[in-house]
């Protein structure tokens, strides 16, 4: 079983802002952190040799342009990016991570690289690379009831491997549990965040409007609804006490955070992705309720 304060070998397949925030933190309780680029990042990074906040912190990396061996394999990509990583990580014969959003297809990605070097993590980290430097911030223990950094694998296979990485990254600063379905905790967060993360998109330019404000919010339920209907549980279920609050005071509260600037942070990435989750669940029948919510 890993411990805690051993130290591992693990290489991060993608250096945008997540990417970048998990080679800090992992760098940071020193373990020894690939980071794959490519492009313009890829060029930084050899330059710098390290991860560079905002703040002028500094955590050493090296830095490749192709997946390499190691104890972990996290891929905290764009979800449309991974089809063509799949050779790579397969060639790797390591532990495979998958860190990103994902409405469907987790049971297909396990195919793709075999269950016994699956799992699947989400990182719950609010980060963005401002002139090729981080700025980043972790969510705290304090909201486990919600959504914190969360691992795990499917209900019905779980590798021997996962033992102690949910301490591991605690342990570097980033509070983790782990999960026994986590196809029901992205769908659950896919729900929750597409149409979140599309509203931020709106407040990095202006507050919301009420209607696009009460938009969220249906668009919230309706997502539970097809979470359900998938013969998922909503995970974690503390977030369906939540959304079924009254929708005007949901709907307030929404209105209120993108007017103090609380909500822009989720939109600092762009509209790719929270149009990539919608777009997907727009397909499983939630489009009567994004006409409002385009970013």
């Amino acid at each position: 079983m890993l411990s805690p304060g051993q130290a591992r070998t693990l290489t991060v397949v993608g250096a945008g802002a997540i990417g970048s925030a998990l080679a800090l933190y992992l760098s940071r309780a020193g373990h020894q952190v690939t980071v794959v680029a490519r492009g313009e990042r890829l060029r930084q990074l050899r330059a710098d040799g390290a991860i560079v906040t905002t703040r002028g912190e500094r955590a050493p990396v090296h830095v490749a342009d192709e997946v390499a061996p190691a104890d972990l394999l996290l891929v905290p990509v764009r979800p449309w990016q991974v089809d063509a990583l799949l050779p790579p990580l397969r060639a790797a014969a390591s532990p495979v991570m998958f860190m990103f959003n994902a409405w469907t297809g987790v049971p297909a990605l396990r195919d793709a690289v075999g269950r016994e070097r699956f799992a699947w993590g989400f990182p719950a980290i609010v980060a963005a690379l401002r002139a090729g430097k981080l700025e980043a911030r972790v969510v705290p223990r304090a909201l486990a009831r919600l959504q914190i950094t969360s691992l795990g694998a499917l209900p019905d296979f779980r590798p021997a491997w996962l033992d102690g990485w949910a301490a591991t990254f605690t342990a570097a600063g980033i509070p983790t549990v782990e999960c026994d379905d986590m196809q029901a905790w992205l769908a659950t967060h896919a729900a929750v965040m597409g149409p979140l993360m599309a509203a931020g998109v709106i407040a990095t330019k202006r507050g919301l409007s009420s209607t696009e404000a009460r938009a969220v919010v249906d668009a919230w339920r309706a997502g539970f609804t097809l979470v359900r209907a998938r013969g998922l549980e909503v995970t974690p279920g503390a977030l369906a006490s939540l959304i079924n609050a009254p929708a005007p005071l949901l709907s307030a509260l929404l209105w209120l955070a993108s007017r103090v600037g609380a909500l822009a942070p989720l939109g600092d990435n762009g509209a790719d992705e929270p149009r990539f989750l919608l777009d997907a669940m727009a397909g499983d029948g939630l489009a009567t309720v994004l006409n409002d919510l385009t970013p």
